[in-house]
This record gives structure tokens, C-alpha cells and sequence, in this order.
């Protein structure tokens, strides 16, 4: 599109056509403008109403403006054209019942270029107007109209920019009150009329998402669907979903390639804090290799581990009360017996199977459970010793998480 305030060739056309024209076609301004409304009306299923609402009394204000602001630049060309400009670019704004304002505006400005030739070719015609003008002026004409048409178009993209933009605060504001605790957490119809503002459908129960880098972060809040809330932006990035629609998280490594992510528990709303709690641990024990490394890590696959982490003073306490009948033996043999009692208490194997699992002969693995039953007695077979046995067995695991061994073999056991 040429601009006429640019001084560049639009200027120049504009320029090329005698500004007496002006003064001959001024006069004729209110029947163009109320033929180029019946026209619109008539051809334009959007406008075929009456126009006495807010946008039919801008559409009339507007043509008006149109066919006068023609006649000015006719009169002069350099004439500042800004406010012509809003004019215009606002009309974008507008929105209709079915969202085609676009749609709608453009065929009226085609129908006005149309009635606008056809009136302004007979006026030239009757007045003696030489045909080269005539030609610069269809030509002035059309470029005007592809001009009002820009305008409007950038209007409606900066509109729904903006829409847009106020739709993504609210939603990020609803997450806030959400995650916030009781504290920050409106009432339900509060908190029902965020969500219907942030265009989310409030679920009975959420699940929270915490995510982590894995190294190169590469997608944007834009590609993530929008039945989940967002925050990319914060020290702690995380995601909100309803808990039905969980399943979308699995799709997260496409579309957050570069993150790792660890889902909470679902949760009723207004206790998604803990969700996002329990998640934000999880991924905490994902980064220091406490769980394995993964692009999707669930809570629930986790319970026991994200249970002895969270109060480590108490599996400390524990694990020292249950090992104590081993704090004399030397460390190297300490270690080989813990192997054993690990296999021994999580396995229903027998001392073959364990031996073949540790690779030892059968009578070590006996001689072995013999100096287990020596030091713990009858206690070895109490459910609570056991339990306490296990606790303390897998607190040193989180310490020095297992490491794989060869393909087919089984995973080395760390001793306490």
C-alpha cells in the first residue's frame, strides 16, 4: 500500500490530479455518501439492519468521513492524515455477532470504491474531465480504499492483540488465586467468575505440574493447549490442569522440548497448593538424581520415596535405632550384609535365588541370614522391625541413588 503521509508515491499520485477537482465533486458528498450506504446495506448481510446502534451510527459517521477526507486529499495531497487513520484502524475493533468484522469491512470498502467510481465518472464525464485524469483518479480511488482496508485489518489485529493480552493476565491471575493457599483463594462464586473471565472451565479437582530444565527451553505459552494454565515466566514454572485431563501432560515433551516435568496429585481446587507442593518435590528429587532423570515424572509412581524425603530427620532417627545391632561389624562386611537383608526383606526368595540375584554361592548367602538372626534375634521377624529395617534400607538408596548395571542384569543395590 502506498501511504499518503509518506511522501512517497502516493503523495505523487495524488499530487498528479488537479486539486480543482475537489471543488467540483465537494458538493456531491451527501448523496455518494447515502448511495454508498444503501448499497452496503443492501449487499452486506452484516450491515442489513438498521443502523441507529453504536457501529451502525459509526459505519454511517464513518462512509461520510470517507468520501470527505477523499475530497480534502484531492484538495491537498500533503494534508496530515493521523486522525483519518485512527478513524479507521478503530472501525477494525468493532465486533460483530459472528466475529466477521474483517470480513464485513472489506466488501463495504469495495462497494464504496465501486460507487464511488461510478458517481465520480459520470460527474467527470458531464464536467469535461480529460481521460488520463479520470484514469488517476479510478487509480486514486482504489489505492485510498486499499488504504482504509489496511487500516481497519490492523485495527482488528491489535483489538484481539489486546484481547488476547487481557485474556492471558486474567488466567494467570486465576492460576495465582488457585496455587495461593486458603489464603489467597476467593470464594467458589469469586473464583468461578475469574475462571469464566480467563475462558477456563473450572474443574472440581486439579493436578499441578512442576517443571524443570533439562537444557535448551524451546517452546512458548502459544503451543501449550489452553484447557491447561501457564506460567512459564516465574522462578518455579508450573502448570495447572484439570485432573481429568491430565493425559495432556504426556504430550508436554513435544511441545516443551527441553523440560522436564512432575505432576502432583490431583486435588480438589482449593487445595491445589499441596498438588503443586508434592509436584515441585518431585521434580526437586528428579534434578538431584534422587528418581531417575525423565521428561515426565508422575507422583504417584513415587509415594514411598517422596513420603521418606520429606522428613529426613525422622528416617534418620529410624534408620539409626534399626541398624544399630550392625554398628560394630567393619564397614565392608556391614555393606554385605545389608545387600543380603535388602534382597532378603523385599524378595520371597530363596537362598539360591538370592544367591544367583548376588551373585555368591548359596551357603554365603545362609552364612550370611545366620549372622543377620544372630545380631537382631527374634526381632528380625517382627513386622515392625521389618518396616523400620526398609525405611532405613531406602533412605540410603535416596542418598546414593542405584546404578544400572548391564542389560538383563539387576540393578546394584547401594548398602547403608
Amino acid at each position: 500500500m502506498l501511504s499518503p503521509t509518506s511522501g512517497g508515491p502516493g503523495v505523487e499520485l495524488w499530487s498528479m490530479l488537479p486539486a480543482e477537482l475537489a471543488t467540483v465533486l465537494r458538493p456531491r458528498i451527501p448523496r455518494l455518501t447515502r448511495d454508498i450506504l444503501v448499497e452496503i446495506q443492501w449487499e452486506v448481510p452484516a450491515f442489513a439492519q438498521p443502523l441507529d446502534d453504536a457501529f451502525g451510527r459509526s459505519i454511517v459517521e464513518n462512509v461520510q468521513q470517507a468520501v470527505l477526507q477523499f475530497i480534502e486529499r484531492l484538495a491537498d495531497p500533503a494534508r496530515p492524515q493521523e486522525d483519518h487513520r485512527r478513524r479507521f484502524r478503530d472501525l477494525g475493533e468493532f465486533e460483530l455477532d459472528d466475529g466477521q468484522i474483517v470480513d464485513a469491512l472489506q466488501q463495504a470498502y469495495r462497494i464504496g470504491a465501486r460507487v464511488s467510481w461510478r458517481h465520480l465518472a459520470g460527474i467527470g464525464q458531464r464536467s469535461g474531465v480529460p481521460t488520463e485524469t479520470m484514469c488517476l483518479l479510478a487509480e486514486a480511488i482504489f489505492a485510498y480504499i486499499d488504504e482504509l482496508s489496511a487500516l481497519s485489518v490492523e485495527g482488528h489485529a491489535m483489538s484481539r492483540a489486546r484481547a488476547a493480552g487481557a485474556v492471558e493476565r486474567k488466567r494467570r491471575h486465576l492460576m495465582e488465586m488457585i496455587l495461593g493457599g486458603p489464603s489467597a483463594t476467593p470464594s467458589p462464586n469469586a473464583l468461578a467468575r475469574l475462571a469464566e473471565a480467563a475462558r477456563w472451565q473450572l474443574p472440581a479437582q486439579v493436578v499441578a505440574v512442576a517443571l524443570g530444565d533439562r537444557g535448551g527451553r524451546g517452546a512458548v505459552e502459544s503451543e501449550l493447549d489452553r484447557r491447561m494454565l501457564v506460567d512459564l515466566e516465574g522462578n518455579e514454572p508450573c502448570l495447572l490442569v484439570s485432573a481429568e485431563e491430565r493425559e495432556l501432560v504426556a504430550d508436554l515433551p513435544t511441545v516443551l522440548p527441553g523440560w522436564r516435568a512432575a505432576v502432583g496429585p490431583a486435588a480438589p481446587v482449593a487445595q491445589a497448593h499441596r498438588s503443586l507442593h508434592w509436584a515441585r518435590r518431585t521434580v526437586h528429587l528428579v534434578q538431584t538424581g534422587v528418581l531417575p532423570d525423565a521428561e515426565v515424572t508422575w507422583f504417584d509412581e513415587h509415594l514411598a520415596t517422596l513420603w521418606l524425603s520429606d522428613d529426613t530427620f525422622l528416617v534418620d532417627e529410624i534408620s539409626a535405632a534399626a541398624l544399630a545391632p550392625l554398628a560394630a561389624i567393619p564397614a565392608r562386611q556391614r555393606d554385605k550384609l545389608l545387600e543380603t537383608l535388602s534382597l532378603w526383606l523385599e524378595t520371597s526368595y530363596t537362598a539360591p535365588e538370592m544367591a544367583q540375584e548376588l551373585d555368591v554361592h548359596p551357603q554365603t548367602v545362609r552364612y550370611r541370614l545366620n549372622q543377620l538372626r544372630t545380631l537382631y534375634g527374634d526381632r528380625l521377624h517382627q513386622s515392625d522391625t521389618r518396616l523400620s529395617l526398609l525405611v532405613a534400607l531406602h533412605g540410603a538408596r535416596q542418598r546414593r541413588p542405584p546404578v544400572s548395571t548391564a542389560a538383563g542384569g539387576r540393578a546394584e543395590r547401594s548398602p547403608a
